[in-house]
């Protein structure tokens, strides 16, 4: 097996340890956790009724503790950030998140994926000390798992203002009423707490500083997992994207996060960094579809007219276009995490646009190409194409879609325009001078 080639553009900046870290990170993948991504698929009840709030595949244990014996555990707490984090910068762990991405599994395995991921950084940011030790604890053990719970169903959720879900006081004690869905991971057994987004303060003039985020522990009454949400037909079990109704949920005063009307605050802090990590993930993917299609258009026993599928021109072209498109996403989520590790997540808010736009449209397509390439079996149970295909395919919506962030994007570029054109201005300015320093008659345009 080969080692994992570290762009030479970012090199330099990936320490020793980081280095050495991300090889034991690839074997790791490559050895047993893509090996065990079927495992971890057979061990499902098959029966609908058990998949959620009941089991989870024994598999993944056995991971978790060979991961953390060597140390892949918890990689994506910067220690630069966090003082419970690892000593990683957040490229040191873009690289490892794509090589994760490769694998169905391979970021629980190594307490890395979300929504815990995220969940972690908000406690570990914005979190009292009781609620650090009651909860974050555990999840950096990987003794528990979390959800996320912020989207809407009768609410456009991508404009975080119309969030309505009710936070209300009374006494001592917050009262929660209202539907949210696509609340990812709420249907694991292991989750045992909520991170809830509502509106506490409907008549805040300020619209930003009506909602706030609330610690909700799973179970608590008047909570109900109404179901599980299916992804183009996948229910990724025991995970699940659950609709959740909270009627008259009551929750002390201390599970507000980092108090009343700071909910945007924490929301963006959250997404900032998951958005990255998501689209190094993205990247991996698309990585292992390349090798997918490349390893099937060089099967002797798939020979069409004569010819390997590779020794026709359009399939060499479909290889040379996707290698072209991930290099370039790469490109564009290494400079996303290097200028947060150098400012911070609002500092590169026009970066982390940019990845989150083009790297799940860049993963589509060449998981597109692989699915062509492998012609009906790309799109059955047979191979992880289809499946791949459609977790990319959420990512143009989850943490914002593509809309918003093309919409901040231009905004942002267009705010460039007075300084554009006093340059344009300039240069005409200079040409005209030049033109009658050198006697020069302008023609006219036509």
């Amino acid at each position: 097996m080969t080692t994992y080639q570290i762009p030479s553009l970012v090199a330099s900046k990936v320490s020793p340890s980081a280095h050495a870290l991300l090889q034991k990170v690839h074997r790791f993948v490559e050895t047993e956790c893509i090996p065990a991504d079927a495992v971890f698929d057979a061990q499902q009840p098959t029966d609908p009724a058990k998949r959620f709030l009941n089991t989870y595949p024994a598999i993944i244990d056995t991971l978790k503790a060979r991961a953390r014996a060597q140390g892949l555990w918890n990689l994506f707490l910067s220690q630069k950030h966090y003082p419970e984090g690892v000593p990683l910068t957040n490229l040191e762990y873009g690289l490892m998140a794509e090589i994760m991405g490769r694998s169905l599994i391979a970021s629980e395995a190594m307490n890395c994926s979300a929504p815990d991921t995220g969940n972690m950084e908000v406690l570990a940011k914005y979190g009292s000390p009781a609620q650090k030790a009651q909860w974050l604890t555990p999840l950096l053990e990987g003794n528990i798992r979390s959800a996320f719970v912020m989207t809407e169903r009768h609410r456009a959720s991508a404009d975080a203002k119309n969030i309505n879900l009710e936070i209300t006081r009374q006494g001592n004690e917050y009262v929660l009423n209202g539907t949210k869905w696509w609340s990812s991971g709420a249907g694991d057994p292991r989750c045992k707490l909520y991170l809830v987004m509502g509106k506490s303060d409907a008549s805040n003039p300020n619209p930003y500083k009506q909602q706030s985020v609330v610690i909700v522990p799973a179970g608590t009454p008047g909570v109900q997992v109404r179901r599980a949400l299916s992804v183009y037909g996948y229910d990724d079990a025991p995970h699940g994207h659950c609709e959740i109704t909270f009627t008259n949920v009551h929750v002390p005063l201390e599970n507000m996060v980092f108090g009343p009307g700071r909910g945007f605050e924490i929301i963006q802090g959250r997404l900032g960094p998951g958005r990255i990590h998501h689209c190094m993930r993205s990247v991996g993917a698309a990585e292992r579809a390349l090798e997918y299609m490349i390893a099937r258009v060089n099967d002797p026993d798939r020979k069409t007219f004569g010819k390997l599928l590779s020794e026709h021109g359009s399939i060499l072209e479909w290889i040379a276009k996707s290698r072209l498109e991930i290099d370039a996403g790469r490109l564009l989520v290494l400079n996303a995490a290097d200028k947060i590790d150098n400012s911070d997540a609002k500092g590169a808010m026009s970066l982390i646009a940019q990845a989150k736009v083009y790297v799940p449209s860049m993963s589509l397509a060449v998981i597109d190409r692989a699915v062509q390439a492998h012609g009906a079996a790309g799109v059955s149970q047979d191979f992880p194409l289809a499946r791949m295909w459609a977790h990319q395919r959420t990512l143009r919506i989850a943490d914002g879609p593509d809309e918003v962030h093309l919409n901040q994007l231009g905004r942002t570029e267009n705010r460039r325009s007075k300084e554009i054109e006093d340059k344009i201005a300039m240069q005409t300015k200079k040409t005209q001078e030049l033109m009658q320093e050198f006697g020069i008659r302008v023609r006219a345009n036509l």
